[in-house]
């Protein structure tokens, strides 16, 4: 078999496609860059033996012989690396978030287009085992037309948040504002439905102490509820809530299907509860039942993070590069789906909470009134169009709060004398 030839940019995060083009037989790493030498260094150790070529500076990375590059850098960094990939004539993997602005998103369209190449975008939370199973389920008619859905991705980073932000004031994660970081609650039930975001209403939570001694300069946490083509609402809900909790529930017009709760228990994204009628108005012929989906043999998947959804998302991708017409990918144009909802939800914020309209990037005539849009809270893309980070201004937060978390993460780094980069490449953080 034919192995497709990956480069990988972002030595941490990236980790985790290293680990499954190590594993692959349909696939191998050519190429990692990093501007980290710490990084390139933990990597040079733990691909020994391997034919890769080690690079800290992208334009001679991107010279390198390869097929296609995994795009693992910062996640407001993935849009102009992925078109430059496409226009070299590079099949691209994107890791979160697939653009940050309407430039960057009209750009990127018409990029992959005139490629004809495969992009990939790497929301892995598609492939989770109970998500990944509503999609074959929903496709099958199970509960019907779709009414409504929930999908929430809860993370409370301030324990880790010396070890993602490094004390850098300006990293992403400092900048990013409160609807921001969607597609990990929005993505599945998108996917799941293949149903096309027409309108959104964005929410943004208030503020609050944990936020700011953090140094995060955007709100609490974000909810999107989002209008679908067909008329279904889905509610989105992300960020630094206390308590994790990663959940996905389902209502059509003939009954429901969730994942478990985190705090139940018994199985949580893993297992899948399904209530149901036979027929719409059956409510004599309701069924109950509850289970474990399996989308791959346990060998495939062992070792891959986000229960095992790492391992799907490359695997798709490569299989696709191989000429496989049924490789479940998220085309360029699913995951601005997943990702606009969260763009205009903050405009709607700003705006006052009134409804926001999601352009729809497949149909060229729409694309020319964005082309120039580069509104987002990156002072880098935004240009004169940038945004606060917060509905009521853009804080100010001592420097001593970023200095402490530079400290925190020094701290860490030489208590685990210096092993701690390197867990931090095995849990695939970036």
């Amino acid at each position: 078999m034919k192995k497709v030839r990956i480069g990988v940019l972002g030595a941490y995060r990236g980790t985790s496609m290293i680990n499954y083009c190590k594993r692959a037989d349909h696939a191998e790493v050519v190429a990692i860059c990093d501007k980290n030498p710490e990084a390139l260094d933990a990597q040079r150790a733990a691909t020994e033996g391997l034919n890769i070529t080690f690079y800290d500076h992208f334009d001679k990375f991107i010279e390198h012989d390869m097929d296609a590059v995994v795009l693992a850098n910062y996640a407001n960094e993935h849009a102009p690396f992925a078109i430059r990939c496409l226009k070299k004539g590079l099949h691209v993997f994107s890791e979160v978030l697939p653009v940050q602005n309407m430039k960057e998103a009209v750009e990127l369209v018409e990029a992959v287009e005139e490629s004809g190449l495969v992009y990939a975008y790497g929301e892995n939370y598609c492939y989770m085992p109970a998500p990944y199973e509503m999609k074959k389920l929903y496709a099958s008619g199970e509960i019907g037309e779709f009414e409504y859905g929930e999908g929430e991705y809860i993370h409370n980073c301030e324990p880790i948040w010396p070890s993602i932000t490094y004390g850098e004031e300006d990293h992403w994660r400092n900048r990013m504002y409160a609807t921001f970081y969607c597609t990990h609650s929005l993505g599945p039930i998108i996917h799941a439905t293949g149903l096309r975001p027409v309108s959104v209403v964005g929410f943004e939570g208030t503020k609050n102490a944990r936020r700011l001694r953090s140094g995060g300069k955007g709100g609490q946490f974000g909810i999107e509820m989002v209008t679908l083509e067909n008329g279904g609402i889905v509610k989105s809900i992300h960020g630094d809530l206390y308590r994790d909790s990663i959940w996905y529930t389902m209502y059509g017009s003939l009954g429901r299907m969730e994942c478990g709760r985190e705090d139940a228990r018994d199985g949580h994204i893993g297992k899948i509860y399904i209530n149901k009628d036979e027929y719409d108005g059956g409510y004599e012929t309701v069924s109950l039942r509850s289970y474990c989906p399996e989308h791959a043999p346990a060998d495939d998947v062992a070792g891959f993070g986000h229960g095992g959804s790492d391992f799907f998302s490359m695997y798709y991708f490569i299989k696709q590069i191989l000429g496989d017409a049924d490789a479940d990918t998220i085309d360029v144009y699913e995951a601005l789906d997943m990702f606009l909802p969260g763009l205009f939800a903050y405009r709607s914020v700003l705006a006052g909470g009134i409804p926001m309209a999601i352009p729809n990037l497949r149909n060229k005539d729409e694309r020319d009134a964005w082309r120039g849009d580069t509104a987002c809270t990156d002072p880098a893309a935004a240009g004169d169009m940038l945004l606060p980070t917060f509905s009521k201004g853009t804080p100010e937060i001592p420097q001593e709060v970023y200095d402490r978390q530079a400290a925190l993460w020094a701290e860490e780094c030489q208590k685990a004398e210096g092993t701690y980069r390197q867990a931090a490449l095995t849990q695939g953080s970036k």
